[in-house]
């Protein structure tokens, strides 16, 4: 079989968008899922039974059902509940419901994972629990297991992948298309593997090199 990639110049703007909203839907949903995921850990270690047992009953139902049947319960469901959301913000949802979920219980064994010595020089000092969790156990516990958030983070770029299901049109839809017109599925899946896995490892590198400098800045304060 004799590969033919000279289809990539005509297709040249169409991988340039699909990257970019790839990028778009993984910051967006890394990044508020990871704060979801913070708020997710704090009410599931310090927040009351009613809140800690919506908390358990969300992450359980994230963790034990497909991301795709999430997804297609935002964009298709709620529009039977009145709520008609566009292709893209329901992937985004999707993508931040499902990382706040995972995040939160990587979080949450980062900050179980706290001494307690901690936990007792921040009531001796009479602070409240939020003022605990966010200037005392926060940063080490996030510096502690940022390898594992840096690797959600990955996974996240790969799950909006699932979106193209929607019609979202990031790169994996992108490569549905370019097959369809050119019919070398076999060169333009190899492509944008080859894409997903320069854009993981950029990804990867950016992060850890980030969680470096930032986690440790704020360690020292």
């Amino acid at each position: 079989m004799q590969l033919d990639f000279s289809w990539i110049s005509q297709y040249e703007d169409a991988i340039v968008s699909g990257i970019l909203v790839t990028i778009r839907l993984t910051a967006i949903g890394g990044g508020i899922g990871f704060l979801l995921g913070v708020m997710t850990a704090w009410a599931r270690l310090y927040g009351g039974d009613a809140l800690r047992t919506i908390v358990v009953a969300y992450v359980e139902v994230i963790r034990n059902t497909p991301f795709l049947v999430q997804l297609l319960f935002i964009f298709f469901g709620l529009p039977a509940l009145g709520l008609r959301l566009s292709a893209e913000i329901s992937g985004i949802i999707a993508l931040i419901v499902n990382t706040g979920a995972y995040m939160g219980e990587i979080l949450r064994g980062g900050i179980e994972a706290t001494p307690k010595g901690q936990f007792e020089a921040a009531s001796s000092l009479a602070l409240s629990r939020l003022q605990t969790f966010r200037h005392v156990i926060l940063f080490p516990s996030v510096q502690r297991v940022w390898p594992a958030l840096v690797a959600q983070f990955v996974l996240d770029m790969f799950q909006t992948s699932v979106v193209s299901q929607i019609a979202v049109q990031e790169l994996t839809f992108v490569a549905s298309f370019i097959q369809s017109r050119n019919f070398r599925a076999f060169e333009t899946y190899i492509f944008m593997a080859g894409t997903y896995l320069v854009m993981a490892f950029i990804l990867r590198r950016l992060l850890l090199i980030a969680g470096h400098y930032v986690l440790r800045a704020g360690a020292v304060k």
